[in-house]
Parts: C-alpha cells; sequence; structure tokens
C-alpha cells in the first residue's frame, strides 16, 4: 500500500507568536495602574494584558517591545496586535506606532488516520529523529531547511512548531509519507 497524495488531513492551529514594537518608551506603572485586564510582573520588568476578542496574552516591556501570544491564525495575531497598540493610544501614549510585525512561531496539531510505530519511524529517520521513551512519549523530528520542530505521537497524533503557517503544512506533506511506512498494521 502506498501513501495516497489525496488524504485530506486537518491541521489544528493552535498558537501564533507574533513581536511587535511601539517605537516609544513605555511607562509600565502607568500602564498597570490605568489599563483593564493588565498583571504588572514587577520583578520580570513587564506587563501583561490580555485581550478577550481575539484571545491573545500581550508581554509589554518599558522598551516598546511587545510579544503577543495565543492567536489561532496569523490574522489573528496582526489584529490582536494592532487593537493593543491602540489600546496603549487610547492610555496616552499618543506616539505609539505599530512597527516591525513578525509572526515567530507557530504550533499546531495534526492527527493522522493511523497509529505509528515510533522506534521502526526513528531507525529509518536516525539523524532528524530522536526516541527517547523514558524522557518523552513522542519522538522529535527536526526539519532544519523550515526550522520546523514535529513531535510525533505513537496515536498518530503530530504537533508541530514552525515560523510561519506555510512551514506547517510543508512539515506535514514531508512527514506523511516517513511516518506512513511505520503505520501499525490493525488486525
Amino acid at each position: 500500500m502506498e501513501p495516497d497524495n489525496d488524504v485530506a488531513l486537518d491541521i489544528i492551529i493552535t498558537n501564533v507568536v507574533c513581536v511587535f514594537r511601539t517605537r516609544c518608551h513605555l511607562n509600565l506603572r502607568k500602564i498597570a495602574l490605568e489599563g483593564s485586564n493588565v498583571i504588572y510582573k514587577r520583578d520580570f520588568g513587564k506587563v501583561l494584558m490580555k485581550l478577550r476578542k481575539p484571545k491573545i496574552t500581550a508581554s509589554i516591556w518599558s522598551s516598546g517591545k511587545i510579544i503577543c501570544a495565543g492567536a489561532t491564525s496569523e490574522e489573528d495575531a496582526k489584529l490582536g496586535a494592532r487593537r493593543l497598540a491602540r489600546c496603549l493610544q487610547k492610555l496616552g501614549f499618543k506616539v505609539v506606532k505599530f512597527t516591525e510585525f513578525k509572526v515567530v512561531n507557530v504550533l499546531a496539531v495534526c492527527t493522522m488516520p493511523f497509529e505509528i510505530r515510533l522506534p521502526e519511524f526513528t531507525k529509518s529517520n536516525r539523524p532528524l529523529a530522536s526516541y527517547e521513551p523514558e524522557l518523552h512519549p513522542a519522538a522529535l523530528y527536526r526539519i532544519k531547511d523550515i526550522k520546523a520542530t514535529l513531535q510525533v505521537f505513537s496515536t498518530g497524533s503530530i504537533t508541530v512548531t514552525a515560523p510561519s503557517v506555510q512551514f506547517i503544512a510543508t512539515a506535514i506533506e514531508q512527514i506523511y509519507p516517513l511516518v506512513f511506512e511505520c503505520r501499525k498494521t490493525r488486525i
């Protein structure tokens, strides 16, 4: 049996992490006192701000660097980051600009329609795959050219971490024939 090219796999994006800059210094104490849905982490020198729609959590540093996590698409991440910049403008930081936006990490989950024999998968893909069952229940597979890391579980679930959504799809396309060879046959 050969891997079908027309198999439709659902790739569910669970987290998108993005970074942007405001190009101005931010007074964290003022944000903590006047902002809503805010937690001041004084010992870390940052403020956590949460938005409800899109549901994201932002780490805000006084330098103006902001990291947003929790979005489920690149569009939601950009929308949430822009909303956050607007919230800062409403708090009195009139010179806040939305610059240097970049998606830095995307986490996705894909479930194969079969179970996988991990020792066999690791043996046949030795330099790129590693499996330590005493430490972690998944085999780790790295694709260097697209900077993707895949965790392959014996249940057929694959967790992918990559710099963009396009690389997530490419990683799944590359791993599918490899895991198909090592699938468990049903008796």
